[in-house]
């Protein structure tokens, strides 16, 4: 498995401005209710297995809030916690604390639970030579964060959004008349840029090779039709000798996904890590000095 990426994305601060904004709108009437003055401890206890995932995230809920909360981290992003194990430990004034609670742990229940499931799809294709990928059905707004948690759990990354790669699917096969004339298309308003087509059968997988695509998507094929995909593909590759990325994708969960890598994919793409979301359970338990 290659060395997880866990750089940063550049908006983290705008996000968490954002979040904050949301929660807290014109003043948290609640902290409003302890003195000012009194500061706190706090700690974070994670209640099940899972990958730690969003501590930039976090911590920046409560800098955003008070510049003199400090946080020790006693896991890293992308580390593997056992539940009921403490992540982290919290001192400042106690308003910050309580006002930015709420926000902080949603990013890191989110982003955990995101880094959570990669990892368990990462781990039923170990082994192969296959990738575990992202799509873009994220969350709006929160789509730099979810591809970070993505790469915590082992996984990599697609295309960020519609700039930085093409993706041809059906309906823009449909507009531009062939998968000719649309992988055509591409190549003159994107020179440079990676053009993949997204196929679903062995016909139009045909068409995209020999159109000269830089990947083919192959879109809920059953594993035999994969495997003569690969097949096709590899034997493009060798006659031509030019790469080719064979993705799979569609309908693709934790009991089939390693019947799928095994056909020799490159990658297999699940939209369900980013947005079929289950949220790892964190407390955070504070007491006064």
């Amino acid at each position: 498995m290659p060395e997880k990426d866990l750089t940063l994305p550049d908006d983290i601060q705008d996000v968490v401005e954002r979040a904050l904004a949301e929660d807290i709108g014109d003043g948290d009437r609640n902290a409003a209710l302890v003195d000012e003055t009194l500061q706190a401890s706090a700690r974070v206890v994670v209640r099940e297995n899972a990958i730690l995932s969003g501590a930039p995230w976090f911590e920046r809920s409560f800098k955003a809030l008070d510049e003199r909360v400090q946080i020790e981290w006693l896991s890293n992003d992308g580390e593997r916690i056992r539940s009921n194990t403490t992540v982290c430990e919290i001192r400042g004034p106690v308003r910050a604390l309580l006002t930015g609670e709420r926000t902080a742990l949603n990013f890191l229940q989110l982003l955990s639970g995101v880094a959570t499931s990669t990892f368990e799809f990462v781990e039923r294709v170990k082994g192969t030579n296959t990738q575990i990928i992202d799509t873009r059905k994220t969350l709006p707004g929160l789509r730099s964060a979810q591809r970070y948690a993505v790469r915590c759990g082992g996984g990599m990354n697609h295309r960020f959004g519609l700039f930085d790669a093409i993706l041809i699917k059906e309906n823009h096969i449909m507009a531009a008349g062939s998968i000719e004339t649309a992988v055509s298309r591409a190549r003159d308003s994107a020179a440079g840029q990676f053009v993949q087509v997204e196929i679903e059968t062995l016909e139009e997988l045909e068409q995209a090779l020999e159109a000269g695509c830089d990947g083919v998507l192959l879109d809920n094929l059953a594993s035999h039709v994969l495997a003569r995909a690969v097949n096709m593909a590899d034997a493009h590759r060798r006659r031509f000798r030019r790469d080719i990325v064979i993705e799979a994708s569609g309908d693709i969960n934790l009991r089939n996904v390693r019947e799928i890598a095994d056909t020799g994919v490159d990658r297999i793409s699940i939209g369900g890590l980013t947005k079929h979301l289950r949220a790892t359970d964190f407390s955070m338990r504070m007491h006064t000095d």
